[in-house]
C-alpha cells in the first residue's frame, strides 16, 4: 500500500516537472488537477492556486492569495510545528507531512477565508521541488491529500464513543483526542463547548454509573463492586462516589436495593 502511494506521489511530481518550461500547460494542469495544490516561488510566495485548493481551505479568490500569501510566514503552519519540514523542500528533498490539522478559527483569524461552521481541516501535504534545464528549484509545489473536516459534534460523539468503550481503563486524554485527528488541547476545549465537562469529568461520572449498576448487584460486596470497576475501595473513592452522588456507597445500596 505505501509503495503504491509512493508511486503515485512519483508520478504526480514528474508530471509537474516535466511541463515546467511549458508555462500555459503547466498552469492549466495545476487550475484542473483534481487534488488541492498550490505551486510557491522560493521565498515562499504563492504563485499558483488551484480551484480544489480554494474550496478545501476556504480562499475567498485567487486575487486574495496568490502575490500575498506566503507559507514561510503562515502563523498556523509555525503553530502546528511544520515551518522548519516546509524548508527542506529548498534543499531539494521532497517533504511528507502527515496529520496537518488547522484549526479554522485560525484561519478565519490570520487569513482571509470564509467564514464556516468549521472546527479543523486535516489533511496529508507532500511538498517537492520543481527544478529548470538548469537543474536548480524555481518552485516548489505543496500536494493536498484531504482527509477530512471536522465540525464538532462528530468529533464529540467519538470521543465519547472512546471513553464508553474504555471506561475500565485509566484516563488517557491523548488517546481520546487523537482518535478524533485533534490536539488534546483543541480537543478538550471542544468537548466542553458541547458537553458542559471535561473528557475527564466525562470519564469520572460514567465510570461512577457503572459503579452504581454494581453496587446494586447482591453477589458482590462494596470493594468488589469498586474493584470490577477497575477502582480501590478507599476514603478517596468512597468521598469522590458520594461528592457525585450525594450519598455514600453503602448508603446507595441500602437505599436502592
Amino acid at each position: 500500500m505505501e509503495n503504491a502511494i509512493e508511486n503515485k506521489q512519483k508520478g504526480i511530481m514528474e508530471s509537474f516537472q516535466s511541463l515546467l518550461e511549458k508555462e500555459e500547460i503547466f498552469a492549466k494542469v495545476v487550475e484542473f488537477f483534481p487534488y488541492p495544490i498550490q505551486i510557491f516561488s522560493l521565498d515562499g510566495t504563492a504563485r499558483m492556486i488551484n480551484k480544489a485548493a480554494l474550496e478545501m481551505i476556504g480562499i475567498r479568490s485567487i486575487e486574495s492569495h496568490v502575490g500575498k500569501y506566503n507559507v514561510f510566514e503562515d502563523p498556523v503552519v509555525r503553530e502546528l510545528g511544520f515551518m522548519e519540514r516546509v524548508r527542506e523542500v529548498l534543499t531539494g528533498k521532497t517533504v511528507c507531512i502527515t496529520d496537518f490539522n488547522a484549526p479554522y478559527k485560525d484561519l478565519i483569524r490570520y487569513f482571509n477565508v470564509i467564514d464556516r461552521d468549521i472546527q479543523t481541516i486535516s489533511s496529508d501535504i507532500t511538498c517537492f521541488p520543481l527544478f529548470n534545464a538548469n537543474g536548480e528549484i524555481e518552485y516548489f509545489a505543496a500536494v493536498f491529500i484531504f482527509k477530512k473536516i471536522y465540525r464538532g459534534k462528530e468529533e464529540i460523539g467519538l470521543g465519547k464513543q472512546y471513553i464508553e468503550t474504555h471506561w475500565l481503563e485509566p484516563f488517557n486524554a491523548d488517546e481520546i483526542a487523537k482518535v478524533t485527528y485533534l490536539s488534546r488541547a483543541h480537543f478538550t476545549k471542544l468537548f466542553k463547548k458541547h458537553t458542559g465537562v471535561t473528557p475527564h469529568e466525562y470519564y469520572i461520572n460514567y465510570k461512577i454509573s457503572k459503579l452504581k449498576e454494581k453496587l446494586l448487584d447482591p453477589n458482590l460486596s462494596i470493594s468488589q463492586a469498586f474493584a470490577a470497576c477497575n477502582m480501590e475501595y478507599n476514603g478517596y473513592s468512597a468521598r469522590l462516589f458520594k461528592k457525585k452522588v450525594g450519598v455514600s456507597p453503602s448508603v446507595y445500596r441500602k437505599k436502592y436495593k
